[in-house]
């Protein structure tokens, strides 16, 4: 199938994309293309206008106040090997790299996988974990959200028609920091069926001090497992043995209730991640490369 007609628009400032979007209320924004582009092409989005933001200045990677700032142009490749991602936010480097295939991580954009809302995604489950804020820029002015908070439902965020997303922020990985995406697809580039992010920091005497998590692929938005794993007793522990992974991995299952499968595949997951985060905080080289066999 081919797209509906639809008017183009290649904004040059950060005024014009906004502008273009408050003139019509079916118009939409194009980065990389690679969400929109096949809903397009089967007709499912029907856009009477396409805003290209390519142009624009969005595309930076900076640290500063202990805080990573990354523009919503920042491609999926920029995100899985860049030195100052993969040392300040090691959880959205290995996010990334499980995202599609090479050609998909060389068009597609953090901004686009957020403002998307796919509830398979990793970026979003990854930044909900993160405790992350989504900046978005209006007519009148910027808006820092939560990420917890920014997303409502299946492809649906807080987003307003003539908002865009101009970038994230996370916080700097501090030094005993540990952070683990694992997911599960039936093959490398698909999406996952479920996949589960933990990041957590350990304090001198390796005592488990901040915890995040969240998972993929289980709701209709990014599922918050802090609460989950903070229940199962992963928040002052120290000790990653058996009996916390059984808890924990029994807590996060609860969470795709309905589906035995998936709830099994959940379970796992978490305890691999949790797992894999505690040897990353103490120095260790966890097994596994975010895929799970």
């Amino acid at each position: 199938m081919k797209p509906a007609p639809f008017e183009y628009v290649r904004a040059t400032q950060l005024g014009d994309a906004l502008a273009a979007l408050a003139s019509d209320d079916d118009a939409k924004v194009i980065a990389g293309g690679q969400s929109l582009v096949p809903l397009m092409a089967l007709r499912l989005a029907r856009p009477a206008l396409l805003v290209d933001v390519n142009d624009l200045p969005l595309d930076t990677v900076e640290v500063a106040n202990n805080e990573v700032r990354l523009g919503s142009l920042v491609r999926h490749v920029r995100l899985e090997r860049d030195a100052v991602v993969v040392r300040a936010a090691p959880l959205l480097a290995e996010a990334a790299a499980l995202i599609g295939y090479p050609a998909i991580r060389n068009r597609g954009t953090l901004g686009g996988s957020v403002a998307h809302a796919d509830p398979a995604a990793e970026l979003p489950a990854a930044l909900v974990a993160l405790d992350g804020v989504v900046l978005a820029e209006g007519r009148e002015g910027t808006r820092r959200i939560s990420a917890r908070d920014f997303f409502e439902g299946f492809l649906t965020t807080v987003l307003a028609p003539d908002e865009l997303v101009v970038g994230v922020q996370v916080p700097v990985a501090a030094e005993r920091h540990g952070a683990s995406f694992r997911e599960w697809a039936p093959r490398a580039g698909d999406f996952a069926v479920a996949g589960v992010a933990v990041v957590i920091e350990l304090d001198a005497g390796g005592v488990c001090v901040s915890l995040g998590a969240a998972a993929c692929g289980v709701g209709s938005t990014p599922v918050d497992l802090h609460e989950v794993l903070t229940d199962a007793g992963v928040l002052g522990a120290s000790d990653v043995g058996d009996s916390l992974l059984r808890s924990t991995a029994q807590a996060a299952a609860r969470t795709a209730r309905g589906d035995d499968d998936r709830e099994q595949l959940v379970g796992l997951l978490t305890a691999a991640a949790l797992h894999d985060a505690f040897a990353r905080a103490r120095g260790g080289d966890a097994s596994g490369t975010g895929v799970a066999a």
